[in-house]
């Protein structure tokens, strides 16, 4: 994880949230920030807010609905 991302999360107190998504849902949000090229246009800074605003509703992943399983919440 980029420190970037893990510095957002811990600040924002979002660490927990992301740690109870699944793996699968951890490892999008960290390649798909990490994948973006335009930092003129702060791709990347738009793709961290996504996911921090999407860990802080709890119901969302990529934009779409979500609703964590038990064996989500660990």
């Amino acid at each position: 994880m980029p420190d970037f991302v893990r510095d957002a999360l811990v600040d924002t107190d979002l660490m927990e949230a992301y740690r109870s998504r699944p793996p699968y849902q951890q490892n999008d949000y960290v390649g798909w920030i990490s994948r973006a090229k335009r930092e003129e246009t702060e791709q990347k800074q738009k793709r961290l807010a996504q996911m921090l605003f999407e860990l802080e509703s709890g119901d969302l992943y990529m934009k779409m609905d979500y609703k964590p399983s038990r064996s989500d919440k660990g």
